[in-house]
């Protein structure tokens, strides 16, 4: 009555899915990590180590990829997209403290809504580079993340955000901007700018 065969077959697809899933939950571990590592080195002005923990990223990052080669729906596990948030958050942060320029999605190769989400986690990181910068007199570098967060703010009030995770990180550049704004007034009033 039951083909036993057709369980079995059911039992190892099964199987075989929990142990990719198993497998990108440790290593999507592994770039939030290598993520937080990366934006620790840019805060201490170590860019050349930065370099060497994005090269380990990237190769976590193919290698996720390829477990999604026959269960495709792993993709859109949270352990995964929150790795990708933070890629994106790390090499952001990396981008514009060598470039002065905000990386694309297409540079980064992620989708729309993991892209959106680490920008708007990078704003976080911004001002926490501008208010470091601030103390050790570096006033030029907090002038220009102001600069650049007030222009991300103003492309990102083009989105037309629902309530959810996009709206809620979207609202935190407010916040942002509005303490990078507090940083520029006191500077300027205390004629150090």
């Amino acid at each position: 009555m039951i083909d036993k065969n057709d369980f079995g077959a059911l039992n190892a697809e099964i199987a075989s899915f929990d142990e990719k899933r198993d497998f990108l939950i440790k290593d999507s571990r592994n770039v939030i990590k290598l993520s937080k590592l990366i934006i620790y080195s840019l805060h201490r002005n170590e860019l050349q180590e930065a370099e060497k923990l994005i090269s380990q990223i990237k190769k976590e990052l193919l290698g996720l990829e390829k477990h999604f080669a026959k269960h495709d729906e792993l993709k859109y596990s949270p352990s995964f997209k929150i790795s990708v948030q933070e890629y994106v958050e790390a090499m952001a942060l990396f981008v514009f403290l060598k470039e002065k320029r905000l990386a694309t999605r297409k540079e980064l190769n992620v989708d729309a809504e993991s892209y959106i989400l680490g920008i708007c986690d990078l704003t976080g990181e911004l001002v926490r580079k501008a208010i470091n910068s601030a103390i050790i007199k570096d006033f030029k570098i907090a002038i220009e993340i102001k600069d650049f967060v007030s222009e991300l703010y103003g492309e990102m009030l083009k989105f037309d955000f629902r309530n959810g995770p996009m709206r809620k990180k979207f609202d935190g550049i407010k916040y942002d901007l509005k303490k990078l704004e507090d940083l520029a007034y006191d500077l300027k009033t205390k004629g150090l700018i």
